[in-house]
């Protein structure tokens, strides 16, 4: 497993933000009767957004979650308090009675939890979807693969533990989808998505590149130009995933984007242009930079060896159910902008995931001497 893997599984494992800017709610009310939804979760990165647009079109929101992160949001919705664990205080009490057309599980990790809330609602729920991950695909992935790549696998599938360097959290997540499928056969909805970026992002993965192009100067910047690389912005998935309730479509679907291959470069060429046009990327060859230790890259994965496949999948089913992606310069910008609110809105949020400054300062110094001519 690189460095850039294992940061996507940490940081996905543990992501929880807030969407509070440049969400797009200007859709027009769903054609379609008021569903009422509820959300396992609903106050992370991904919760928030679905309830924003749930709400902007017309339905119904339940939240269930701990009522320890962000008690004050959405002062309007419904709000259940308890634990996903079943064995942990008053555990699924609050979900023992109540009827709803879809529950989004977004907060999902370990398989004896998905299974007890998936059959512990199933005779009160028309549909479970469940948002898993690209990592819950055996490694080393396909190129181009689609939602039939065989999936990771554990030797004890009873362990409770993401395991070093979170390696257990991809097999994990296979996990749920099938325990979530066994309580409610041709009723479940996987998700599958890889990067989820956008405003109020608080991995500070993403964001780490339009705030460093900002800042202007020389940057180091990982692989080659052409370099495929997947995101979705958080607005895009949270309106699909509200679509796929209104449409009450099962299946399970990869949430990689965008429509069509994202060249790294490209990606890179909107940061520029949206932070600093007299920034200097320094283009920094793949085999050089994974063999730097302890160094990461955010959202960027070596397009060769074990990793050549990760930012590769298919995404044909699940555009075919209506997900759209708006370009990515759009998500650029509006993540620059939503970064320079953090220290008047809400301090902790402006995080950046690595590299340091003097880790890039080193990597380009230690580069530019790698390259000079010999004798």
């Amino acid at each position: 497993m690189t460095v850039s893997r294992r940061e996507f599984i940490q940081w996905s494992a543990a992501a929880t933000a807030l969407v509070a800017t440049g969400l797009d709610l200007s859709a027009a009310p769903a054609k379609v009767a008021p569903k009422k939804i509820l959300i396992l979760g609903g106050t992370g990165f991904l919760g928030p957004a679905t309830v924003e647009i749930a709400q902007a079109r017309g339905h119904q929101v339940t939240m269930f979650n701990r009522g320890k992160t962000r008690p004050d949001l959405f002062p309007g919705v419904e709000k259940l308090h308890g634990d996903r664990d079943p064995k942990k205080g008053d555990g699924l009490k609050a979900l023992e009675s109540g009827t709803w057309d879809a529950v989004i599980d977004n907060s999902g990790y370990y398989p004896r939890m998905v299974g007890a809330s998936a059959a512990l609602l199933a005779p009160r729920a028309k549909q479970y979807l469940y948002i898993s991950s690209i990592s819950a695909y055996k490694e080393p992935n396909p190129e181009n693969g689609t939602e039939d790549a065989p999936l990771a696998t554990m030797a004890d599938p009873t362990v409770e533990d993401m395991g070093k360097d979170y390696a257990n959290y991809g097999a994990l997540k296979a996990l749920c989808e099938q325990a979530a499928a066994k309580a409610m056969p041709g009723r479940t909805t996987v998700i599958r998505p890889g990067y989820i970026v956008g405003p109020d992002d608080p991995t500070g993965r993403f964001t780490y590149w339009p705030v460093r192009f900002d800042k202007g100067g020389e940057i180091a910047v990982p692989g080659a130009p052409t370099d495929p690389v997947q995101i979705i912005d958080v607005r895009d998935l949270a309106a699909w995933l509200v679509h796929l309730v209104e449409q009450g479509t099962t299946g399970t679907f990869n949430a990689c984007g965008p429509e069509k291959r994202l060249a790294w470069g490209s990606l890179v060429a909107d940061c520029q242009k949206v932070g600093n046009p007299n920034a200097k990327p320094i283009w920094i060859p793949a085999d050089f930079v994974v063999k730097q230790e302890g160094l990461d890259f955010p959202i960027w994965a070596p397009y060769q060896g074990e990793t050549k496949g990760f930012s590769t999948w298919r995404n044909d089913r699940a555009v075919k159910t209506g997900l759209t992606f708006r370009p990515a310069a759009e998500t650029v910008k509006d993540t620059l902008a939503w970064f320079k609110t953090q220290e008047k809105v809400e301090k902790g949020r402006n995080k950046l995931a690595p590299p340091t400054a003097e880790q890039e300062a080193k990597l380009i110094a230690t580069w530019r001497e790698a390259s000079k001519p010999k004798g």
